[in-house]
């Protein structure tokens, strides 16, 4: 009987023996493959419904991303999944690197403007206590007037548009009706009709006539010199915020999303669920993908100097602090001062306001409470002066918030060029013998590894890149104009000492020095990017964080919250430990005469 077929099949001839036995082939292979493992991935990833993953390898799939040849576990509709998934994964990866320094700058704006209110508080409280303990015949209606200084300081901090200057001699002009009615001539309300006219003719004249000297003045050029850089660090800081914000949200292109469905999802079409990209592979897909986000490196650098610039504007010789404490004393120097110069003051308001006063006070008060004015005066009460000590629980705080702050920074200088290479660490790459190189399972990638950038690009292997992502072309366009912008109003920012405690040896060297390309640290070229991430990388992996956990910079220490704008002006002096202080420095005042 096998004689009879024999004869059949020779006849038959070469080709029909040849493809009898590669039919029987194919068949043996989708007999002995299953998607089985593919279906797994496909449901654990939670890439799709599982009803699209085919239970066998098919052989006349038509793929527009995972072309190859031979049987397959992937469909067109899974295909699209992939697409999805891919670009959800991706987001989420780059986010939960980018959720650390958001919450870095957060914290910290957080922090700083808690710590900005505290000082305005105290401050505030500090000068409601001067004028109820010592000028108690004006302080009920100058308190409002106090009131309204502090809200405006608050607001300039906030980023308002406020002048310091104006607000400064606002107060004085609101302040010196009372002052001339109340301390220059008390008797004044006795004798004329002191109404609104007056008030109004007294507050216009004010600066011509200089009733308390240069203290007004100086007391403005303090504050607006401390308080500048303070609230341009909140400006910048909120501007970070921004742009974090865009990176965040940043749309990946088809061209993108093609290369990483290719990278991640492709070798499960031929069943090699398990196998990891080949390193250099994945560093030219995602730097293909982020080539706009690599772009914002050197304006980002240009910002994290300026931040550090602006903390040691801020903190250097506890500029902020003393002029905010110094406050009290300009106030108390300006009234005494016009007390002293009562007579001048009363001759040169009758000439103008056509006022009939009496005999003004001058240096001979008259009214008890006067004389208690001047005589407490006369002693200099607790005031921003360099030899004043601060209070420990700021000097503590201060000091803690502004070290941590620029230690962190310095982890996140070239966050935006090292990203790309921070995606391909760990557990996501492999750089063994065999790895995955988008066509097949390889012992080394032999393409070429680009660098960062949109220029770099134009050589990368594995995405085109056609255009800038039009969004982040506007953030860095809008970055670098924040940084000119803060350059020119503060031209001489390099070129202020950093402070003296940060010198102690807590920041690593050169801290303050910009990064430049010849210094090493930016990725560009067209060789592997080795970026100085290696800290946030690494501590990252160590520590596991993911958004929504516990982050390992966790939030700055705040100072209690105490609200300017309402309340009571003087209620921060309840406390026991700022009676102490007051009474220590006092003593300690008069110990000198």
């Amino acid at each position: 009987m096998s004689r009879g077929i024999c004869p059949r099949v020779t006849s038959c001839g070469p080709f029909w023996i040849l493809s009898a036995v590669i039919f029987a082939v194919n068949v043996i292979d989708v007999d002995a493959y299953s998607c089985h493992e593919v279906r797994t991935a496909f449901q654990l990833r939670q890439v799709g419904p599982l009803h699209r993953v085919p239970e066998t390898p098919g052989t006349d799939v038509d793929l527009l991303i995972c072309k190859h040849h031979g049987p397959s576990c992937c469909t067109r509709k899974m295909e699209e999944s992939y697409q999805f998934a891919v670009k959800r994964e991706t987001l989420h990866n780059i986010h939960s690197y980018s959720y650390e320094l958001e919450h870095l700058i957060s914290g910290h704006s957080d922090a700083f403007q808690d710590m900005f209110q505290y000082l305005l508080s105290f401050s505030q409280g500090h000068l409601s206590s001067l004028l109820e303990g010592t000028y108690s015949s004006l302080s009920r209606n100058a308190l409002p007037h106090v009131n309204q200084l502090f809200s405006s300081l608050s607001l300039y901090l906030r980023g308002a548009n406020v002048s310091v200057e104006a607000t400064v001699h606002q107060f004085f002009n609101n302040l010196f009706p009372l002052v001339y009615t109340r301390l220059i001539n008390p008797g004044i309300e006795g004798s004329v009709m002191v109404g609104k006219e007056m008030a109004d003719c007294l507050r216009m004249i004010r600066q011509d006539v200089n009733p308390f000297g240069p203290h007004a003045a100086i007391m403005a050029q303090e504050l607006a010199g401390a308080m500048g850089a303070g609230r341009q660090l909140g400006l910048a800081l909120e501007e970070g915020l921004e742009v974090m914000n865009a990176t965040e949200h940043l749309s990946l292109s088809r061209e993108c999303v093609k290369g990483l469905v290719k990278m991640v999802y492709c070798s499960h079409c031929r069943g090699l669920t398990l196998i990891k990209p080949c390193v250099g592979y994945c560093l030219n897909v995602m730097r293909g993908c982020l080539a706009s986000v690599s772009e914002l490196d050197q304006p980002w650098r240009r910002y994290t100097s300026l931040l550090e610039q602006l903390t040691h504007a801020m903190a250097g010789h506890h500029s902020l602090e003393l002029a905010l404490l110094g406050v009290r004393g300009h106030v108390d120097e300006a009234l005494l001062y016009a007390q002293l110069h009562g007579p001048l003051i009363t001759a040169t308001v009758d000439k103008v306001c056509g006022l009939s006063t009496g005999e003004p006070t001058g240096m001979q008060p008259t009214s008890p409470e006067v004389t208690t004015s001047v005589v407490t005066s006369s002693t200099p009460l607790p005031s921003a002066a360099p030899s004043q000590p601060l209070p420990e629980q700021w000097m503590g705080q201060l000091a803690n918030l502004r070290r941590d702050f620029l230690m962190y920074l310095q982890r996140y200088k070239s966050f935006f060029a090292a990203l790309p290479e921070m995606l391909c660490e760990g557990e996501n790459v492999v750089d063994d013998a065999t790895c995955w190189s988008g066509d097949d399972v390889v012992e080394s990638y032999t393409g070429r590894v680009v660098g960062n950038g949109l220029h770099a690009q134009r050589q990368n292997p594995e995405v085109k890149v056609r255009s800038p992502n039009p969004t982040l072309a506007e953030v860095k366009e809008r970055m670098e104009r924040f940084n000119q912008e803060t350059q020119e109003r503060f031209p001489k920012l390099g070129q202020m000492e950093p402070w003296e405690e940060l010198g102690s040896g807590e920041i690593d060297e050169g801290s303050t020095t910009d990064c430049d390309d010849e210094d090493g640290c930016q990725a560009s070229g067209d060789g592997p990017d080795k970026t100085s991430h290696t800290d946030v990388s690494s501590e990252r992996k160590s520590n596991g964080r993911q958004p929504g956990g516990d982050s390992p910079y966790e939030s700055p220490v705040k100072p209690p919250s105490v609200r300017v704008i309402g309340g009571s002006p003087s209620a921060i002096w309840a406390q026991p430990w700022s009676l102490a202080l007051l009474l220590a420095a006092l003593c300690f005042q008069w110990t000198l005469f």
